[in-house]
């Protein structure tokens, strides 16, 4: 009999920083590139697309990172709580949390006896019998908690990356060609998002590729049509 394969190390699923960062990366790119075109549309001169541009993207690069701060914050703030609740028991009602602990060991193909021995084992530390069942009842880890601050200045600078790419051309170019110019950024941006993504879940490349590009698109083709059914001539 063959000997069986190594087993591939897991990557990370929990991606508290990761989404932050695809997240601001893309939703930057999506609203500026909107935001720059529809302006454009309108037939203002250069110098209120770039003003627009920027103000978008510190506006939106502030919005998110407070919005994710306040996200990871209640989040935590939930989560200690419960834990608390957790640590209560696990002190005042020892042998229900143990004979609690061994059910959930029984439903995961331990035999009783077993399943009875590893609980009780556990249960021996305060720190363990509490990391345990805050993994086994709600999913988390109490020592990996993901930090508000960390994510709220990733998703900042990601959202100003992403911001920043279609307003480059303003800074060095005008009308058309400028405007050709950050779409044509925003596509090629939009499609190496989709790739990313598509590539870390192991999703087929081509469609989320697209799908990304598509998402622009249609944002941009929206703002377009109000810039230029709205706009004012500036002269």
């Amino acid at each position: 009999m063959a000997a069986p394969h190594p087993h591939e190390d897991h990557r990370s699923v929990a991606g508290g920083l990761v989404r932050a960062s695809v997240f601001g990366i893309n939703d930057g790119l999506v609203s500026n590139v909107s935001l720059i075109l529809g302006f454009a549309a309108s037939g203002v001169d250069s110098t209120i697309v770039r003003l627009a541009g920027l103000a978008g993207a510190v506006a939106g690069a502030v919005s998110m990172a407070a919005g994710e701060w306040v996200s990871i914050s209640s989040q935590n703030d939930l989560v200690e709580r419960e834990l608390a609740i957790e640590l209560k028991e696990l002190q005042h009602n020892t042998e229900h949390e143990t004979a609690e602990l061994a059910a959930i060991y029984e439903g995961h193909g331990m035999e009783p006896k077993s399943a009875a021995a590893a609980a009780a084992e556990v249960m021996r530390s305060p720190t363990d019998a509490l990391a345990v069942h805050a993994r086994e009842e709600l999913g988390v880890d109490p020592g990996a908690l993901p930090s508000p601050m960390n994510a709220a200045m990733l998703s900042l600078i990601a959202f100003l990356i992403g911001a920043f790419l279609p307003l480059v051309p303003w800074f060095i170019g005008s009308g058309s060609a400028a405007t050709a110019a950050s779409l044509i950024i925003g596509i090629v941006a939009a499609g190496v998002v989709g790739a990313v993504v598509g590539g870390f879940a192991e999703r087929p490349l081509v469609w989320a590729t697209l799908r990304q590009v598509l998402i622009v698109l249609v944002a941009c083709a929206v703002t377009y049509a109000i810039g230029q059914l709205f706009g004012i001539t500036i002269s």
